[in-house]
């Protein structure tokens, strides 16, 4: 199964409770932290919703 990779790349000062709940659920803490999930739908949902924040990149090409 393929995977992505997600990279918090701006402060989460600011935003609301639920994107805060997101990027926490996506495994992120900090800026510059990059975390490799499951590419499916509601891993997908969750990077949508804070996609002003984070990165994402294929998780195989890293490798």
């Amino acid at each position: 199964m393929s995977s992505l990779t997600v990279v918090q790349r701006r402060s989460a000062n600011g935003s609301n409770k639920r994107q805060l709940d997101t990027l926490r659920s996506l495994g992120l803490r900090r800026i510059g932290h990059e975390v490799q999930i499951k590419d499916c739908p509601q891993a997908r949902g969750m990077v949508h919703a804070v996609r002003h924040l984070v990165e994402v990149r294929d998780g195989e090409a890293g490798k």
